[in-house]
């Protein structure tokens, strides 16, 4: 299979691409998500994947019970003729009840065929049409380990404890790595390797995150590799969706901008991709954000690797979402009121669960 590899960050013309592809299927789509809603978006999904289905497609589709608050009625004609739906962990009452139900499925991914795969930053909901997002159109014969990390995920999707059934840490597949992250305080792989690949950056370090809560580790590493010489760059939306994170994120970035940090608001709209480039080579795509609620309480994956094609488009991306930004203003952060120094105070002990 010859490879290609397609970056989107417009939500309309990757839903386009996606519904396109999932026209085509032969033989499977499975489908992960973290949030699918009832509305435009999510009723085109719907409506197709049941009509592959009624073809003889064989369907799949796992959801996360906090982030889909769907009835499987939505999807009852879809059941009818035999596709198949899941939704992981659903909420429950016991003794740990908030940090239990805290770990999530959110990870994305689209797979068909043992052809194509989507992996990114995107939901299926209309309400972020209008959002920046990051989404990779993979082509290669690197699909079919998506096809089996899904499956295991699919298989477990009620069990609470995941470490013991899952054996293969990561995958690597020619200069690809696939590395995933189950709720953990101590593994938190992606975590690890991103600071691995920022310890080894040369040049430049660029992060585009829509919630930008960086543990110590992180910190240090972003303060060390600047100390290096290393160009470190930090982009988010000025505005997120998540008013708590923005407050929170706030009490950072005067440090990290005294440490050299160039910090960039993203202003037109909402934020939402989920990248890391390194020396405008090594690239990362996936679904966590730099927090760390991703890193230590949220099923996680992503895609690590060097292919020019792809690191090119992603570096375009950011260009272009920098062009977009306004840089961040130390003096502006100094003078923030009082009450705004309060609240990040109040709300730091909350910091892993935002």
């Amino acid at each position: 299979m010859f490879p290609n590899y397609t970056f989107f960050n417009d939500p309309m013309k990757f839903y386009n691409a996606m519904l396109d592809d999932i026209g085509r299927a032969k033989k499977y789509i499975y489908l992960e998500t973290y949030r699918f809603n009832n509305d435009s978006i999510g009723v085109k999904f719907r409506d197709l994947i049941t009509k592959k289905c009624r073809e003889g497609v064989e369907v799949k589709l796992l959801m996360d019970s906090w982030g889909t608050s769907l009835p499987s009625s939505f999807f009852a004609e879809l059941i009818k003729l035999g596709g198949e739906i899941r939704y992981y962990q659903k909420i429950k009452f016991f003794w740990d009840f908030f940090t239990k139900n805290h770990k999530r499925n959110h990870r994305k991914l689209l797979i068909i065929d043992d052809k194509i795969n989507y992996i990114g930053s995107a939901n299926l909901t209309d309400y972020s049409l209008n959002w920046r997002e990051s989404v990779l159109r993979i082509e290669s014969d690197i699909v079919p380990h998506f096809k089996k990390l899904f499956l295991q995920h699919y298989e477990m999707y009620n069990k609470y404890t995941f470490e013991k059934q899952f054996q293969i840490r990561k995958i690597t597949h020619g200069r690809f790595e696939i590395v995933r992250d189950i709720p953990s305080l101590t593994k938190q792989r992606i975590r690890k390797k991103y600071v691995e690949l920022i310890r080894q950056a040369n040049s430049e370090v660029i992060i585009e995150t829509p919630y930008f809560l960086p543990s110590f580790y992180i910190r240090k590493a972003l303060a060390d590799a600047v100390k290096r010489g290393v160009m470190v760059k930090v982009i988010m939306p000025k505005h997120s969706d998540v008013g708590l994170v923005d407050i929170l994120r706030t009490r950072y970035l005067g440090p990290l901008h005294k440490n050299g940090i160039q910090l960039f608001l993203y202003t037109p709209h909402n934020l939402h991709a989920k990248l890391l480039l390194i020396d405008k080579q090594v690239f990362s795509v996936g679904s966590p954000n730099f927090d760390y609620r991703s890193f230590r309480f949220q099923h996680e994956i992503v895609l690590i690797g060097e292919n020019e094609s792809v690191s090119s488009q992603i570096w375009e991306h950011m260009r272009e979402t920098m062009e977009n930004s306004v840089k961040f203003s130390y003096e502006i952060w100094h003078k923030r009121s009082a009450m705004h120094r309060f609240i990040e105070l109040i709300i730091v002990p909350f910091r892993h669960l935002l």
